[in-house]
């Protein structure tokens, strides 16, 4: 049974040994430093990433259904032909779904501008451009999206009279009108005029780093001023305790109204926040698994390192090995003794790996300030665990070839 006082004494002579070759134990362990810096960096971007992106998605409430032609977030090259031709979900539909879901609280419509053009706002000299340009109804602000910095919702009267009202976010309120009241200045979107009646703060959506570039007007107003706008989105807010049971009397209405035969799928899609959290965090999964991967490369370089450096180390040291052995060490203190080495070697790589990935993470902060990057305390803890794990695993090989030398040969070793 190896002692306490062994350990430690091995632990010094590994330390004397690193501190008589610095720059060879640098570069030995500079693999291990980079494998180790990349899973706490990329644990750090990574975990603020699934944060700002899990708010953004809350944020519709856990009570909302959204249903759209297709799934929502999914790349438009990912889509199959059948998504493709997909016909859009007409004001019909939104209609008969508001008026037959007993389950539902609150049915809202989301008309999306006209995507073959790139909206633009401007007011005097000032413009902002790429709009994220929508028409709703008053329950958009009840649903908990629209809270207002300043200012009002516009009301169902001023929807149904088409007014040209529109709300904008802050990001929109600062690029056009500075710190100047925006309330009841009119602001020109693709040469028509809208009067400002409120400002809404930032939306989750700008923690990932991009600007809040929502500008909502009344959805009649919308269907009045871009006639083009065909594509709807459904917001469903459910009844307590009835998201199951509202999500199943939508998906009867819809597939009566569009028409699908009963041995076909749905030709449309409804995505709660849960489910689109739990589909980005599977992508996320993927791409964790591809750094770890490629993580692994650098902690295996560095492995192979931290080995060919201990079996140059067996080998200068082979007549010291010999005395040892001549006053009786036996061959678990071999071991243990290079062993320890390669541990400690690859341990101390692990806490500059540690450093470097912080240095990321803070880099990454300061690039994309709206991201909350943190180092979470498992990427630190696999960090350092699987460094020393290299140590273990690529150190066993010379601390056996160290162990096995004959006393005598290792004497007369020159």
């Amino acid at each position: 049974m190896i002692s306490r006082s062994s350990t430690l004494a091995s632990v010094k002579l590994a330390l004397d040994t690193i501190r008589a070759y610095k720059l060879r134990a640098f570069l030995t362990v500079l693999g291990v430093i980079m494998g180790t810096g990349t899973i706490i960096g990329v644990g750090s971007i990574m975990t603020g990433f699934d944060g700002a992106v899990s708010s953004v998605l809350q944020s519709f409430g856990t009570n909302t259904l959204l249903v759209f032609k297709f799934r929502i977030g999914v790349v438009f090259g990912n889509r199959t032909p059948e998504e493709r031709m997909r016909r859009p979900i007409n004001y019909d539909q939104v209609r008969a779904v508001a008026e037959r879901c007993s389950d539902c609280a609150r049915v809202s419509p989301l008309l999306f501008g006209d995507w073959n053009r790139i909206p633009k706002a401007k007011y005097g000299s000032n413009e902002f451009y790429q709009l994220d340009f929508n028409g709703t109804d008053e329950g958009y602000a009840e649903s908990g999206q629209g809270e207002l910095l300043m200012g009002r919702f516009f009301t169902e009267a001023e929807n149904q009279r088409r007014m040209p009202v529109v709300v904008i976010s802050e990001d929109v309120y600062r690029a056009l009108f500075s710190t100047n009241d925006p309330l009841g200045k009119w602001i020109d979107i693709d040469g028509h005029r809208y009067e400002v009646i409120g400002v809404m703060k930032r939306g989750p959506q700008a923690s990932l780093g991009g600007n809040d570039n929502r500008v909502i007007i009344p959805y009649w107003t919308m269907r009045r001023m871009n006639p083009s706008a065909k594509e709807h989105l459904i917001m469903a807010v459910a009844k307590p305790g009835r998201m199951l049971q509202a999500e199943d009397e939508i998906r009867a209405i819809l597939r009566q109204e569009r028409r699908v035969p009963y041995d076909k799928p749905d030709n449309f899609f409804i995505s709660t926040s849960e489910q689109m959290i739990e589909n980005f965090r599977s992508v996320m999964s993927i791409t964790a698994l591809v750094m770890v991967v490629l993580s692994s490369i650098g902690l295996l370089v560095g492995g192979i390192g931290v080995m060919n450096i201990m079996l140059v180390s067996v080998t200068e040291r082979t007549r010291e090995i010999g005395v040892r052995k001549a006053l009786g060490a036996r061959r678990t203190d071999i071991i243990t003794q290079f062993l320890t080495e390669a541990v400690v070697l690859t341990f101390l790589g692990g806490l500059l790996g540690m450093a470097f990935g912080w240095i990321v993470a803070a880099i990454s902060r300061m690039i994309f300030p709206n991201l909350p990057v943190m180092v979470p305390l498992w990427a630190a803890a696999l960090g350092v665990a699987v460094s020393v794990a290299v140590g273990v695993f690529f150190g066993i090989w010379p601390a056996n070839k160290a162990a096995r030398l004959d006393p005598v040969e290792a004497l007369r070793y020159e």
